[in-house]
């Protein structure tokens, strides 16, 4: 596990683009600000340019430390000078990359491709014998199939799935949620 760290690494999956919760800069803002001021540490999956400024801005205000997993068409917006990013051609290389860094995994309500790239980058995790756990903000339910399909699917056929995939109503659920599964899995 990299860098050395204080509190627990995580990649927060959150997309600016396409429809979905009017609220979602909002929310990566009060994120980013509120993960920060717990030590966690965020790292950002970025592809074609899809990038959760407001999530970063917010840590990074706050004293956090974000790292960028980029491929490699990836500009560096002048706002975000001195982020640490590390561009990887192959997106199979960057999933598993953020898999490597990442002691949890949590999502945002955002677009599909978000939510893509998070199961792309737990399942990456899967094959490599990590059990990232996840956990979700279902903000306005945005995560309510997810939450279905976890109750109906996953329960009977994933003993302590309970462990691996949790639901949040807002961030300091979220945080509570994400920060017990990492120690537990420590």
């Amino acid at each position: 596990m990299e860098p050395t760290k204080n509190g627990p690494i995580l990649a927060v999956f959150a997309s600016s683009k396409g429809p979905g919760d009017p609220e979602r800069a909002s929310l990566m803002s009060q994120t980013g600000t509120y993960f920060a001021k717990r030590g966690a540490q965020l790292v950002c999956l970025v592809e074609g340019n899809s990038i959760p400024i407001p999530l970063i801005t917010a840590a990074r205000a706050a004293g956090g430390s974000v790292r960028i997993v980029a491929d490699t068409s990836f500009v560096l917006p002048p706002a975000l000078q001195g982020v640490t990013v590390e561009a990887l051609e192959d997106q199979a290389a960057r999933f598993e990359r953020v898999s490597a860094l990442a002691d949890g995994l949590v999502a945002l309500p955002g677009s599909l491709w978000s939510a893509t790239e998070l199961f792309g980058v737990w399942s990456t995790g899967k094959t490599k014998g990590r059990n990232l756990p996840v956990v979700m903000l279902n903000r306005h339910r945005a995560f309510e199939v997810m939450r279905g399909y976890a109750a109906d699917v996953l329960s009977p056929g994933l003993p302590g799935h309970e462990r691996a995939i949790q639901f949040a109503d807002n961030i300091e659920d979220l945080w509570s949620r994400i920060s017990r599964l990492v120690s537990e899995a420590r």
